[in-house]
């Protein structure tokens, strides 16, 4: 299976490969470390009964329990045992192990597909805090939790789509859940997130879809699902808080053909110009090496890209950026004062239909 690793740092401790040379990249995502939905409300007498098993290193016994009450045919029950696995899992790290080992992660996986709403947010987001310790991610996804978890993605609350985007995450750092997690139909619904969810959703669903598309077959979903649309809209608003992550996102799909096409039927050469123009640092440099991969192999797309009046920003950049920015300006630069006449013809694979 092809795999074409987009970026050069090492991100939620796997190294990325080449992200075209642009410096500091990995600060454009930031890291699903637990779940931010909150704490759940608790009476007196259950806050006394986490807070002394989470300070306690014999949680085990209380663990056990709690995996034992996740099968219970009570739905109240279970939503009190998923919500303080959910809870020890998230604030103590060495439980995650723990809980694993007790047997909850197939129970878990069943309360994702439950009819009641509030169950099945506690049951994705337990399974996003477990998969948090990296023992376990073979384990979760071979309990079956991809397709669960793209359910929920789904049809679920706001809150267990974030959650549900960021477990798939965190399972897409293991290469075979990559293709598992393509082919199940996640992207699509990871595109329509980035689309319509709220700021945390379109952070989350990128940060995915960055992991994902370093697989070529699902580079290809991605666009075929209409990621650029959504894209091209996030860079171009630069108070979306979204610019650095859509761009990155935008720089693994243009080393495909159907991602330069896809791009530049969105308008996207514009948005990128304007951000060599005015963007922060690492946005001029990030656009700067997207139009550079566009404008590669294609006389029509310099020629757009020109007449946008991208060479003087990127003169300035090759005066002031970093050692790497400047050579990727330079190397655009170039390009775009070639002749755009006689043997120098655009392929027709190039051209939007």
């Amino acid at each position: 299976m092809e795999t074409e690793s987009p970026a050069n740092y090492t991100y939620m401790g796997r190294s990325f490969g080449d992200l075209s040379n642009v410096d500091d990249s990995s600060s454009a995502f930031s890291d699903c470390n637990s779940d931010r939905s909150g704490e759940f409300p608790t009476t007196s007498s259950q806050s006394r009964r986490l807070l002394i098993a989470c300070a306690s290193e014999n949680s085990e016994d209380l663990i056990r329990q709690l995996v034992s009450d996740l099968e219970s045919c009570s739905v109240d029950v279970q939503r009190q045992a998923a919500m303080e696995i959910r809870l020890l899992a998230k604030n103590k790290p060495e439980n995650r192990l723990k809980i694993a080992q007790e047997g909850a992660v197939r129970p878990l996986i069943s309360l994702i597909s439950s009819s009641d709403t509030q169950l099945q947010e506690y049951g994705v987001t337990a399974i996003l805090n477990l998969s948090l310790c990296d023992e376990n991610k073979d384990l979760i996804a071979n309990s079956g939790a991809i397709k669960p978890l793209v359910r929920a993605l789904k049809i679920g609350t706001a809150t267990a789509k974030e959650n549900a985007a960021c477990a798939l995450l965190r399972l897409s750092q293991i290469e075979d859940n990559k293709i598992a997690i393509g082919r199940s139909g996640a992207i699509p619904l990871l595109v329509n997130l980035l689309a319509n969810g709220g700021f945390r959703g379109k952070k989350d669903a990128s940060t995915a879809l960055y992991t994902l598309c370093s697989l070529k077959e699902n580079k290809i979903r991605a666009v075929q699902a209409g990621i650029m649309k959504p894209l091209v809209e996030l860079m171009a608003d630069f108070a979306s808080g979204m610019v650095d992550k859509a761009a990155f996102v935008l720089n693994t799909l243009v080393s495909i053909p159907e991602g330069k096409t896809a791009v530049v039927e969105e308008g996207g050469i514009p948005v990128l110009v304007e951000i060599v123009e005015v963007g922060l640092q690492r946005q001029k440099e990030v656009a700067a090496v997207i139009l550079l991969q566009i404008c590669e192999d294609s006389v029509v797309y310099r020629t757009m890209v020109a007449r946008e009046g991208a060479i003087p920003p990127l003169i300035a950049l090759s005066q002031s950026g970093t050692t790497k920015a400047k050579q990727k300006a330079e190397a655009l630069i170039d390009l775009l004062r070639q002749p755009r006449s006689g043997n120098n013809v655009a392929r027709t694979s190039d051209v939007a239909d």
